[in-house]
Parts: structure tokens; C-alpha cells; sequence
């Protein structure tokens, strides 16, 4: 049996081997599904890997529908499936000059979908929401890589500045880094 691949979001960006979904048919995807509408039309446990390449921070502009697509996705996939989030990054103008980008997607914002976080804030007392336990879920981090802008790139290979201090600038100025990819690992029947 061939393992259920997934493609959401997947606009005209069609990936072989894998269900491209999108909400709109305008580039023919193999399916029509609005991912805000739960549930999904895949079977519980069903799907191995996911691919979302600039389609989260498109979807479940309030608190509750994000919510949703989070538990849903979970729902979904088995344990140890894979997940491929890119997103532009919150201060570059890649995300804040698209009035269609409804929430900002960080590792920060995912880390409050996993059990092992979650149980760093308790042992740490911070305030931080935590989503995996009120929700049931667990998204592991598995892998977070930036892209730095052009100019940054131009910077890091004249040696003018080191990895480092793009991580630096990324904190506290706009148009350091274009994108981040996060991948996380589904993590079911663990305590």
C-alpha cells in the first residue's frame, strides 16, 4: 500500500506523488478542499507526509479556525509523519506586503503545538499557551532553516557579517530573512 502524501495549499505548485489540495480550481488540483472546513476528507491516521510551501499563513485567520486546521491535521496524520511548513518570514515585506497572509507562522507559534515544549514551559514557569495539552496533539520540531533576503546573502558571502549576526538582525529588523522552513514529526501514542 502506497503511503497518502499530501500537498496543501498547493495553488499552482503541483508535486508529484503527492494529493495537491487547494481551495480554489483555478490550477487544477487533483482536489477541491477548503482547509478551513474541518473535517478534512482523509481518514484518521491515514496521511505519512504533508507538504505546507506558503499556504499556512494563508489559512484560519481567527484564533479558532487556526485551531482547527491544527487539530485536524494532527487527526489526520500518523504517527511519525512528516510535515514541510515554508512560510515568508512575519518581518519581511514577502509576508507583510500580502493582504491575504492572516497569521504570522514561527517556530515560536508551532513549538505551543508540542508535549515537549508544553512541559519545558511548566519547568520553566513561563506563561506560554499550551496548545499541545488543551488540544491533544503533539508536533515535534524536527528541523528549522532560514533564508536570509538577497542583500543579507550578498553580506554573509562578502564576510561582511557571520551567520550569527543574521540571527541577530532577524530578532529586530525587517527584510533579514525571506523564509523559513520548519519541518515537524507527528508524535501519537507516547505519554
Amino acid at each position: 500500500m502506497s503511503e497518502l502524501k499530501l500537498n496543501l495549499g498547493c495553488g499552482d505548485t503541483r508535486l508529484p506523488g503527492y494529493v495537491n489540495v487547494d481551495k480554489y480550481g483555478t490550477f487544477g488540483p487533483d482536489m477541491v478542499a477548503d482547509l478551513e472546513v474541518v473535517p478534512w476528507p482523509f481518514e484518521t491516521d491515514s496521511v505519512a507526509d504533508v507538504q505546507l510551501i506558503h499556504s499556512l499563513e494563508h489559512m484560519g485567520q481567527t484564533t479558532e479556525q487556526f485551531l482547527n486546521i491544527m487539530k485536524e491535521l494532527y487527526r489526520v496524520c500518523r504517527h511519525g509523519a512528516r510535515i514541510t511548513i515554508k512560510v515568508p518570514h512575519p518581518r519581511s515585506d514577502g509576508y507583510l506586503g500580502d493582504p491575504t497572509h492572516v497569521r504570522p507562522i514561527t517556530p515560536a507559534v508551532l513549538s505551543l503545538f508540542s508535549l515537549e515544549e508544553n512541559r519545558n514551559f511548566i519547568e520553566r514557569g513561563w506563561p506560554n499557551t499550551r496548545l499541545a495539552m488543551h488540544l491533544t496533539v503533539d508536533f515535534r520540531i524536527r528541523s528549522i532553516g532560514y533564508t536570509p533576503t538577497v542583500r543579507w546573502k550578498s553580506k554573509l558571502a562578502a564576510g561582511e557579517v557571520t551567520k550569527q549576526d543574521v540571527m541577530d538582525a532577524m530578532e529586530s529588523q525587517n527584510n533579514v530573512i525571506d523564509e523559513i522552513a520548519m519541518v515537524l514529526d507527528v508524535v501519537k501514542g507516547t505519554s
